[in-house]
């Protein structure tokens, strides 16, 4: 991606950042830009562990926890790429395991997006670079999943960081920023099978671009002149044959570090293993590069089996809900770029272009349309979403000066509802309602950004409960009840895949396994009998068995799920804290009732 030319003048865009705005006023944009990054890390970091794991932070988290416990890890595509579970293991054994700690990783990453605009400052202006930044700090859906364990925001983040280092590459053609660009890429390889959507995407805006230069040229002589200059610029760049080769190397370590299984007292090679056995080097390699590669690009073999319509909706309502103002942005920036000004910005064109075809490509490949999936077309708009606001602010700017007061009013009153209806639905989404099926009390307003598999609101006082409990009883701590839950063996829980009805427990699991506690399983009514565990679990519609066994016993009921997962805490009296709360309504039978 070559230097673009000074965009339009008309729109109050400034010269080549290296020397425009004086040394005092980049300074200033620098400042502005790390005030907004300070603001999107603060508003991921505030309160960060109160929502309760979701089924899938819970289902990654637990195998974290084991493989940090016994030392077991290879790489399966169904539960996502290793990035995750090495450094949270790490995390784990320093500081020991915690929904804040778990979440902490994608936190960071994605708060440190708003800093990429300053990489970018060859090819955007100071207004566009702060409305960038913000459109990374406060857009609600890339906030809401920024304070979640999944892959997907850290997928795009690293995918934005390595396009921000290769254009500051093509800007200053120093070559760190070839290797800076070379880890995003590698370390975003090591996140989720998707990645493989953003090459072709970014290879099919590339050709894109390459199309508009030429047709952005005058002749056919002057075609050919462009094709040779092509020509002669690839055959001066062998004179970084030497840094290309490093950083393939460079990538392929990173790929080979992080997807290498490791074996710890078990058979089969393993990375660690192989630093006191070199010739099992080799096989380590090869399964970290091919046999990953097998089930990494096997991940995307069916794609959508729905109809693409369907789909399409599906994730349309959490994309209206959480980004409608910046995809509207978006093509007002991706617009008056190319149209207003002599030329188009190759990086606005760009990230439209991969954008646009993620939103109406990811109906047609997701097995499931989940409300995360839309953060992978989200992310790449904000760009020209940023430079569509900037558009405003700039004519905000100039009616000011002008002492247009209508103008200056209007664009004033835009900027600020554009911004104020992000920050409003963020904050509404992320802290006020984070793992509510609803915004509102009416129940009118669905809360499109929460998943089916998070755990209703109330139930994380019962799970701290359970927790406290666990950490005092000697034996048996926790008794699951019934055919939903019940599992023969729970050793089959230690390595992946869990066994039974397991992942029915979700997100239980996560807390017990942090909580130290032995678990059992019970599926018939006999075994209720002699020495129960201070805990059982069982689903609410079991409860008529369980009241009349466990009279002494505390119940509380709650939701595993959003809806439809009615679950009873069944806790003894005797193991509960003085200050434990009262016995929900619904299941469970009253502990000071002995006839219940």
């Amino acid at each position: 991606m070559s230097t673009d030319e000074t965009p339009s003048s008309e729109l109050g865009r400034s010269h080549d950042s290296v020397t425009a705005f004086g040394r005092s006023v980049g300074t200033r944009t620098l400042a502005a830009v790390v005030a907004v990054t300070l603001v999107a890390l603060s508003l991921r970091l505030f309160a960060l562990g109160t929502r309760v794991f979701h089924w899938d932070e819970a289902r990654v988290g637990y195998w974290i926890l084991r493989y940090a416990e016994n030392g077991i890890w290879e790489y399966h595509a169904s539960i996502h790429g290793p990035f995750l579970y090495h450094v949270n293991k790490y995390l784990f054994q320093l500081f020991g395991a915690s929904d804040f700690l778990a979440r902490l990783p994608v936190a960071i990453v994605s708060g440190l997006l708003p800093l990429t605009a300053w990489l970018f400052r060859e090819r955007l202006d100071r207004a566009e670079m702060l409305t960038v930044g913000l459109f990374f700090a406060l857009n609600p859906l890339l906030l809401y999943y920024s304070r979640f364990m999944r892959n997907d925001v850290l997928l795009a983040a690293f995918m934005v960081y390595a396009l921000a280092f290769y254009v500051r590459l093509f800007d200053t053609h120093k070559p760190r920023y070839l290797y800076a660009g070379t880890l995003m890429l590698a370390l975003a390889f090591t996140t989720k099978e998707n990645v493989l959507v953003y090459v072709v995407t970014w290879l099919g805006a590339a050709v894109l671009l390459l199309e508009h230069r030429l047709l952005l040229v005058g002749g056919e002589d002057d075609r050919v002149a462009l094709l040779r200059k092509w020509g002669s610029d690839l055959w001066h760049a062998r004179r970084w044959w030497l840094h290309l080769a490093l950083g393939l190397a460079f990538f392929f370590a990173v790929v080979i570090f992080f997807y290498a299984p490791r074996a710890r007292g078990v058979p089969g090679p393993g990375l660690w293993k192989a630093f006191t056995n070199p010739g099992m080097f080799p096989a380590v390699v090869e399964e970290a590069t091919v046999g990953s590669w097998e089930k990494f690009a096997s991940k995307w073999g069916e794609g959508n089996q729905n109809s693409f319509l369907g789909t399409f909706k599906a994730l349309w309502k959490p994309t209206q809900q959480g980004a409608l103002p910046l995809l509207v942005l978006a093509l007002v920036g991706f617009f008056v770029d190319r149209y207003d000004g002599p030329r188009p910005r190759d990086l606005v064109a760009f990230t439209f272009y991969w954008g646009f075809v993620s939103l109406v490509g990811y109906p047609v490949i997701v097995e499931n349309p989940f409300p995360w999936e839309p953060i992978h077309a989200v992310v790449p708009l904000v760009i020209p979403a940023g430079v569509g606001l900037a558009v405003f602010v700039r004519w905000a700017a100039q009616a000011i000066g002008d002492s247009d007061g209508v103008s200056a009013t209007l664009a004033t009153l835009l900027v600020l509802l554009v911004v104020g209806q992000m920050a409003a639905t963020a904050v509404t989404t992320s802290f006020v309602h984070p793992q509510d099926e609803y915004l509102d009390d009416g129940q009118t307003d669905v809360n499109t950004l929460v998943q089916y598999g998070q755990p209703a609101d109330g139930i994380r006082p019962t799970l701290e409960l359970v927790g406290e409990v666990a950490r005092q009883n000697d034996g048996t701590d926790v008794l699951y009840y019934g055919s939903d839950f019940y599992v023969a063996d729970e050793s089959d829980n230690d390595r992946w895949a869990a066994g039974g009805g397991w992942y029915n427990r979700l997100p239980i699991p996560w807390y017990t396994e942090h909580a130290d506690a032995v678990v059992e399983s019970a599926a018939d009514p006999s075994q209720l009998s002699g020495d129960v565990p201070p805990v059982v679990i069982a689903r609410a519609s079991d409860s008529h068995v369980l009241d009349r066994r466990l009279s002494n016993y505390r119940a509380y009921e709650h939701e595993l799920t959003i809806h439809g997962s009615r679950t009873v805490f069944y806790v003894h009296e005797d193991a509960l804290p003085s200050d434990a709360p009262p016995a929900t309504d619904g299941g469970g039978g009253d502990s000071n009732d002995e006839s219940s």
